[in-house]
């Protein structure tokens, strides 16, 4: 497969979503603020890239995350609407960069960049899958 040929540097998507409890750092810990967590916004920007990257990949092929570099610059109550958008900027043999940033409205509360692999999905699981046999 040669990638920079399938993937278009410069293709950019955006979702939204709403901010509620489940997605604040107060759900998994009781005594921190209601406010939408690290771990979830760096989520939401993957799966963007995710879809992004997807109509440009082969069949039976996925990508999967190789590096995240994000600063969450900004707390987000609940109830706000954030909007993650991903651009890819770079596109090598195996890898796709992409810059992200998140914004509730109001702030910009998150922004970087994330790679990911595109990997061919059965090859993939087979590699898995000898991991765990060699561990039972």
């Amino acid at each position: 497969m040669n990638l920079p040929e399938l993937v278009p540097i410069g293709a950019s998507a955006s979702q939204t979503l709403i901010v509620t409890h489940e997605l604040t750092v107060q759900a998994r810990v009781p005594d921190l603020p209601p406010v939408y967590s690290t771990p979830n916004m760096i989520l939401f920007m993957e799966i963007v890239c995710t879809d992004l990257l997807r109509p440009s990949l082969p069949a039976g092929w996925v990508s999967v995350g190789a590096m995240v570099n994000v600063k969450h610059l900004a707390a987000t109550p609940v109830g706000f609407t954030v909007t993650a958008t991903a651009t890819i900027v770079e596109v090598t043999k195996s890898l796709v960069v992409f810059e992200v940033e998140a914004h509730d409205g109001v702030d910009r509360i998150g922004a970087g960049q994330h790679s990911r692999a595109p990997i061919e999905l059965s090859r993939f699981l087979a590699g898995a899958e000898r991991k765990r046999a060699a561990q039972s």
